[in-house]
């Protein structure tokens, strides 16, 4: 099924989408509408076979982080993101599970024990794992409908050539209502085909090949729209989000907030972290983000993150105060978590200390 992004003719709309060369920034295009920007991304799925559970059966959603961890420790951890689980395989004892397997990914098999967890507890153990060749098909195409193409691309359609219509590397830039940009989508465009639009007579329906570009899940629909509509005005809507969708918020905020223009206050400022929610680690960044540079705010996204911003350039000059509300919460939450590797440690403590380091004084309450 093939999912579009907003449809309506409020005039705010009409050039929500911008086709860029990454190369000079030449602008190929622009659009209101597109097809295919949501769907699922290429997932890896694995067989763990002899799988034993820590506790629970482990079903659907897995952890937007899964780590699987050799017994013997002797190879690294290795990183599946969102993770999915399948269930068991009929008839076997081995647990189905998939997920996105960039470099970081598992082996094609692994003939030895392994265990599993989520960054927040251990899922389980097998004795080996293998994995399962997916059935081959074509990715499907991204169509930028009401397309406006300019100069330069109308004369690569008319040259029809293959490599006039390899468009290399470009951007496909997303505004928000208010005609700012939201976030970005990097790809290698390649036209498949073109036809004119039906919604005016000057306009295309440009087809690009989708075998380069990543997708946004469709769980992580109704957070764009959301943000389509333009950045929250009041803090905290992310609160009743579980993990995987304040996940997708907080990619959300990363992007945008790394994009924007901040003016750093002036040292000495007090700022105030509504922690009531902090019941996760995306949930972490999201309410430390608000409390700098409020509704949406960003403020790092992971601990590296964090560090970068308390040097400034991210609206918060130190030294300066945080007073931490209900941090309790937190530490409920948050003080046993897993490295990739297995070990428990305290994110809190340790984003307690970085922050110290960086030059902001936090009292807890």
């Amino acid at each position: 099924m093939i999912f579009t992004v907003h449809k309506d003719g409020d005039h705010r709309r009409q050039g929500r989408y911008t086709l860029t060369d990454t190369g000079d920034g030449h602008v190929w295009g622009t659009c209101a509408e597109v097809e295919g920007l949501f769907r699922e991304p290429l997932r890896g799925t694995y067989e763990l076979f002899g799988w034993v559970p820590d506790g629970a059966e482990v079903r659907g959603w897995v952890g937007s982080r899964v780590w699987l961890v050799p017994e013997d420790r002797t190879l690294d951890a290795w990183l599946l993101e969102d993770a999915e689980s399948l269930g068991p395989y009929p008839g076997t004892d081995a647990l189905v599970i998939n997920g996105l397997d960039d470099y970081e990914g598992p082996p094609a098999s692994h003939r030895a024990p392994a265990r599993l967890h989520n960054g927040y507890q251990w899922l389980g153990s097998c004795r080996e794992l293998s994995r399962v060749l997916p059935p081959e098909h074509a990715a499907p195409p991204l169509i930028l409908r009401g397309f406006a193409p300019g100069d330069r691309l109308q004369r690569a359609l008319a040259t029809g050539t293959r490599r006039a219509l390899d468009l290399e590397e470009a951007r496909l830039e997303i505004l928000d209502d208010r005609g700012e940009l939201l976030t970005d989508r990097l790809l290698r465009p390649k036209v498949h085909t073109w036809r004119p639009s039906s919604q005016r007579t000057d306009l295309i329906d440009l087809e690009l090949g989708g075998e380069h570009f990543e997708p946004v899940p469709r769980y992580a629909r109704p957070i764009w729209e959301r943000w389509l509509a333009g950045p929250p005005d009041a803090p905290g809507e992310w609160a009743s989000l579980d993990t995987r969708h304040r996940g997708a918020w907080l990619d959300l905020v990363r992007e945008r907030g790394c994009r924007l223009e901040h003016h750093d206050r002036a040292a000495g400022r007090t700022y105030e972290l509504d922690g009531r929610h902090i019941t996760d680690e995306p949930g972490l960044y999201l309410a430390l983000g608000e409390a700098v540079n409020g509704p949406g705010g960003y403020f790092g996204g992971c601990l590296d993150a964090l560090v970068d911003c308390l040097r400034g350039n991210f609206g918060c000059t130190t030294p300066a105060t945080l007073l931490w509300r209900d941090a309790a919460t937190a530490a409920e939450c948050l003080s046993r978590v897993l490295a990739p590797d297995g070990e428990s440690y305290d994110l809190v403590a340790t984003v307690l200390e970085v922050l110290a380091e960086g030059g902001m004084c936090v009292t807890l309450m």
